[in-house]
């Protein structure tokens, strides 16, 4: 995603819906960046800070919501959210991103992007599984982008997005969570193709 952005040691970048922080930890290591990571999960909150100790790092990592972030107006140079945006209301949320890029910054997101229109059936059973509260196409990602303020929309296919992503469980796991990952297996393998990925990038 950001080998064709110019980021560099004086930018200034936050990474909503951080997770345990494995995106932020790359920029500030590779860049030298200043990084800041979001999430409103305390779990993933716990998880990035311990990252960041471990690897000597100096990450802010704050716990909040993607829709009111407690941060001063156009504070970042790049914005990045993977897989996040699917989960809150959208409007709300790119509103406070837009809000504090400053002019000119660049938002990054990874979103999950259906290829065709479904069957409202098939709709409904994606979204009631995921918590999505819609299935987007790319067209209305752009509309979303658009109404936010966002211009020079760029989409990208990425098939590494597909690769087994870094895990660290937790020691505890409840079985309902594995069977949550065989479901997650075989609606992949039900809509085959129509469930995919794109990355956006925008300028405000």
């Amino acid at each position: 995603m950001f080998k064709t952005e110019n980021v560099s040691k004086t930018s200034h970048i936050l990474d909503v819906g951080c997770g345990t922080g494995q995106t932020a930890a790359y920029l500030a290591e590779k860049y030298e960046a200043n990084v800041t990571g979001l999430d409103i999960n305390s779990i993933m909150i716990a998880k990035a800070k311990n990252r960041m100790k471990k690897n000597r790092l100096p990450v802010k990592i704050i716990q909040g919501s993607i829709e009111k972030i407690p941060l001063p107006d156009q504070k970042f140079d790049f914005i990045i959210s993977e897989s996040v945006l699917s989960f809150v209301n959208k409007h709300k949320a790119l509103k406070e991103i837009f809000r504090l890029l400053k002019n000119g910054g660049r938002f990054i997101a990874i979103e999950f992007t259906i290829t065709q229109k479904l069957e409202a059936k098939s709709e409904e059973e994606i979204k009631h599984f995921y918590g999505f509260d819609s299935c987007l196409m790319k067209k209305d990602w752009i509309n979303f982008l658009q109404q936010a303020g966002f211009k020079n929309i760029r989409i990208q296919k990425n098939k590494s997005i597909s690769s087994v992503p870094e895990f660290h469980h937790s020691e505890d796991i409840e079985p309902d969570l594995y069977e949550i990952m065989d479901k997650h297996f075989d609606i992949h393998l039900k809509y085959p193709g129509v469930l995919d990925y794109r990355i956006y990038s925008c300028i405000k």
